[in-house]
């Protein structure tokens, strides 16, 4: 596996694995409208176009498997902002081999933690804390529309 940076051409790639990823990743947590408000907020063209600097792209065999979007946010710390994995590859070693490679960057920086937000009913929260996470605190985010993101912000101690 190999962690490489993103490309404006990786944009489809990214669009088509949070498509796939989404609704098993979040269909017992929201509704289908929520949904369809949030990966175009999220995923759109011209979104992904301003945020492309941030993202990685995971790949296998040549694959584009998976991505995750991940910036420092001040001297001492980095934010993971999305870590999403093709369902036919998650349990396989995917989403450790990311956090070990962040860890990595982030380490080579300076910085001494890593910060994500992560919905509190999200599976990947076991996950999280599997990898040394705690929890940090709990947010709730209006993201207009009516809809709200219930999450943990969660931290890695490097």
């Amino acid at each position: 596996m190999i962690l490489r940076k993103a490309t404006l051409e990786d944009i489809p790639l990214i669009q088509e694995i949070a498509e796939e990823a989404w609704r098993p990743t979040y269909g017992h947590i929201l509704t289908e409208e929520q949904t369809q408000y949030m990966i175009p907020m999220m995923y759109a063209t011209e979104v992904l176009q301003n945020q492309i600097g941030i993202f990685l792209i995971l790949e296998m065999a040549g694959e584009g498997i998976g991505y995750c979007a991940f910036e420092q946010t001040s001297e001492t710390e980095a934010k993971l902002n999305k870590l999403y994995l093709r369902p036919s590859v998650k349990q396989k070693g995917a989403g450790s081999f990311i956090i070990e490679q962040i860890s990595d960057i982030a380490r080579s920086m300076g910085l001494s933690s890593i910060f994500l937000n992560v919905n509190k009913h999200n599976s990947a929260v076991a996950f999280y804390l599997k990898k040394g996470f705690i929890k940090d605190h709990e947010i709730v985010l209006d993201i207009g529309n009516g809809y709200v993101m219930d999450d943990y912000v969660m931290r890695l101690m490097l």
